[in-house]
């Protein structure tokens, strides 16, 4: 599959999409969003797929602290880091609510999607949340 990119929040202006490709910290990732009043507001009855980076992977930690959303991520060395998924914006651009994603381990099958994009609409908010196997469609190349 071949995409172009109209948003801010990705680095290149098009993607070569491998599906059935296995899903790796720091890769991005396209998937489809989940549908809530927000996303349909925002993105239409049926909108273009998502492209985030894979910053969370199943049993990462993921927190709430000092507006921001943080990841603890383990190492195969041992040991953990902490890693800032970035500003937990309390409304959107044009004045909704955003509600905070979740916080927890992230579940088997599950990862955390996000964006350095300031704006960016990803993982960090609960109208995307966890982004499961099911929603993904494939890894960029």
């Amino acid at each position: 599959m071949f995409l172009v990119n109209r948003s801010p929040s990705l680095p290149n202006w098009a993607f070569f999409i491998e599906r059935g490709a296995v899903l790796e910290r720091g890769r991005i990732a396209f998937f489809t969003a989940p549908r809530n009043e927000l996303v349909r507001k925002h993105f239409g009855e049926t909108p273009a797929l998502f492209g985030k980076r894979v910053l969370g992977l199943p049993g990462d930690i993921v927190v709430h602290r000092d507006g921001h959303a943080w990841i603890r991520q383990a190492h195969s060395g041992g040991g953990f880091v902490d890693f800032d998924a970035g500003a937990l914006k309390p409304l959107t651009s044009s004045g909704e609510r955003l509600d905070p994603g979740p916080t927890g381990a992230v579940p088997k099958g599950c990862y955390f999607m996000g964006s350095p994009h300031k704006d960016g609409f990803d993982s960090r908010y609960a109208a995307i949340g966890f982004v499961c196997s099911r929603q993904v469609v494939g890894v960029a190349r």
